[in-house]
């Protein structure tokens, strides 16, 4: 069943815990244990989240890859200066 969760997450990325026992036909219970022993063996990373959609509020367990890091923001990076004067003197 972690092989399924695994693979799961590899394909879709951060899944809230509903949603992946519903796509993997696994009852919720069962899927939290699991989820449990692979966030102890620092397979997933996993954060309590309560969402509200359409007025309802959701509570659940959000899980993405321990490996799985976000892509880096897009610009410049904040304390990285360019110096092109430093190549252009000569002596």
């Amino acid at each position: 069943m972690s092989e399924a969760i695994l693979a799961y997450l590899r394909a879709n990325a951060e899944q809230l815990d509903v949603d992946m026992a519903e796509a993997l036909n696994i009852p919720l219970a069962d899927l939290r244990d699991e989820i449990t022993r692979l966030a102890a063996a620092g397979d997933v990373i996993c954060c309590k989240v309560t969402r509200f959609i359409e007025g309802r509020k959701i509570e659940g367990i959000s899980c993405r890859l321990s490996c799985d890091l976000p892509t880096p923001a897009r610009g410049r990076k904040p304390g990285v200066k360019k110096d092109d004067d430093a190549e252009a003197t000569v002596y």
